[in-house]
């Protein structure tokens, strides 16, 4: 385990920083499926990749120092992360999920895991009282999104853990948006965190990847064994982009966040928009809670138009910000959850937990703040209907 208490040197220095039979400063690449035994039952560590390699174990192990929990694990993407840990449960069981959750999440519950008799119901995780009433007999786990996608609703994630742990119920939170930088959900009670370091974790937009950190080692011993049974691992190239992107992790995230701040308040003080949904606006739903249990509000923004704006010709007239799915790397990217994103839910749920056809997500890279602003400025001039 990282003895660095500050997050600035954990991200450079923690996990297996360097090469013990080297010395090399950056974990080599160990791009080999298979290892050299030196008898039956002799082993230098290592048998087979999928079990075990040593770039994918140096960035499992720095997940684990960043989040503080007792062990990290590497997966192909985010969705094979969280369908590492859904595993855990057993037919018959119910997952409570946060009212707006990104929508892969949802397909994997509402069309995969219904086939093994695993339910879910939509809860109101930013209620604490209002979610212990939607707990019944079969629910064994709830995910948690903090802020969520796309609409940036807060849970007192503490709250929700002392909740359900009289329940025994699994915590799992996902701390994409947020990454450990900026968030520790172990530390508030959470059972394990799940990741798609697909976004911040990575941050330039060219790896695929998901990663679980879990809080004990009842979970690390049931997790590894799902790794390795279920095979949905990280490979070593992927691992050690992955490793090198989390390096630049808190000066990123500074100038994100520094960005993402300027933008809201510009958003929040244009004629053309209607409504802005980030947690660091003081007028935010859940603004106190999210003091309290994160760094700040984080980089991502949502927002909506009023209805004399036409979304396509805001989206079309953009030239610095592209329209594309995903977010956290280090150029500004929007998307229309209602067609992209959460496509996957039924338009009668959206508009239930309030994903509006008009609701346009940005995720603030690092680029200079004025060209951002200016960007957005002019494709919002275009696009309204005169």
């Amino acid at each position: 385990m990282s003895n660095y208490k500050n997050t600035e040197t954990a991200v450079i220095h923690g996990g297996i920083s360097i090469d013990e039979r080297t010395g090399a400063v950056n974990i080599p690449i160990y791009q080999t499926s298979t290892y050299k035994q030196d008898g039956l039952g002799k082993m230098r560590g290592y048998e087979y990749s999928r079990t075990g390699n040593p770039t994918r174990e140096a960035l499992e192990a720095l997940i684990r120092d960043l989040e503080g929990g007792v062990a990290g694990f590497a997966f192909g993407s985010g969705m094979a992360a969280l369908t590492a840990v859904l595993s855990l449960l057993h037919s018959g069981d119910r997952v409570l999920i946060s009212s707006n959750v990104y929508g892969g999440t949802f397909r994997l519950l509402n069309k995969v895991f219904d086939h093994f008799n695993i339910t879910y119901t939509i809860a109101d995780t930013a209620n604490p009282e209002v979610y212990e009433s939607q707990i019944t007999p079969d629910v064994k786990a709830v995910i948690i999104e903090s802020p969520a996608n796309p609409l940036m609703t807060v849970t007192d994630i503490r709250a929700i853990a002392e909740v359900s742990h009289r329940y025994g119920h699994l915590v799992i939170v996902d701390n994409t948006f947020m990454t450990p930088y900026l968030q520790k959900p172990l530390e508030l009670g959470a059972d394990i965190v799940v990741h798609s370091a697909t976004k911040y974790l990575g941050g330039h937009s060219d790896v695929v990847s998901g990663l679980a950190v879990v809080n004990s080692k009842e979970l690390a011993e049931q997790i590894a064994f799902i790794q390795n049974s279920t095979g949905g691992v990280l490979g070593p190239f992927d691992s050690f982009l992955l490793i090198r992107g989390i390096k630049t992790l808190a000066v990123r995230m500074d100038r994100h966040v520094e960005n993402a701040e300027k933008a809201a308040k510009f958003l929040k003080e244009h004629k053309a928009v209607k409504n802005v949904y980030y947690p660091g606006l003081e007028d935010a739903q859940g603004y106190e809670i999210n003091k309290k249990q994160a760094k700040n509000g984080g980089v991502m923004i949502s927002f909506e138009l009023h209805e004399n704006y036409d979304i396509n010709k805001f989206f079309e007239s953009l030239e610095l910000v592209s329209l594309a799915e995903s977010l956290g790397g280090v150029e500004s990217l929007v998307c229309h959850p209602a067609t992209m994103t959460h496509a996957s839910i039924p338009a009668d749920i959206r508009k239930k937990v309030g994903i509006t056809d008009g609701l346009i997500r940005l995720s603030t890279g690092i680029e200079n703040i004025d060209d951002i602003l200016a960007d957005l400025a002019q494709a919002i001039d275009k696009a309204e209907v005169k």
